[in-house]
């Protein structure tokens, strides 16, 4: 899956993964050493996330059914959990530096191309 952040013109994931229930939604990245550039995981539905036995941070982008950014979390380390954001349909878990690289802010437009 590919994720492109149409306000900015910019490419937030190339290749990543897409969990949808609650097995893989759950799992997430736990047990990964990091991420690749241009990896990452799109949770689906999504509305928070934890960070729990995780070993790298992450940057994390909240996306309502149409792509609109509600918020961003930039570097979030292990053992946190993430505030509640209403109206969340995707999450996007991503490679730290990601979301400076870009330029995504809350109220971009993101498209997930399958």
């Amino acid at each position: 899956m590919r994720v492109i952040n149409q306000t900015r013109g910019t490419t937030l994931m190339e290749q990543g993964g897409h969990a949808r229930n609650l097995w893989t939604r759950t799992l997430g990245l736990m047990g990964r050493a990091g991420l690749p550039p241009g990896g990452g995981l799109v949770l689906d539905p999504g509305g928070s996330i934890h960070t729990c036995f995780m070993r790298f941070p992450l940057d994390v982008v909240f996306l309502d059914r149409r792509g609109k950014v509600l918020r961003v979390i930039e570097r979030m380390p292990p053992w946190r959990v993430s505030p509640i954001v209403w109206g969340t349909r995707y999450v996007l878990e991503l490679p730290p530096g990601t979301i400076a690289a870009t330029g995504t802010v809350a109220g971009d437009t993101v498209e997930l191309v399958r």
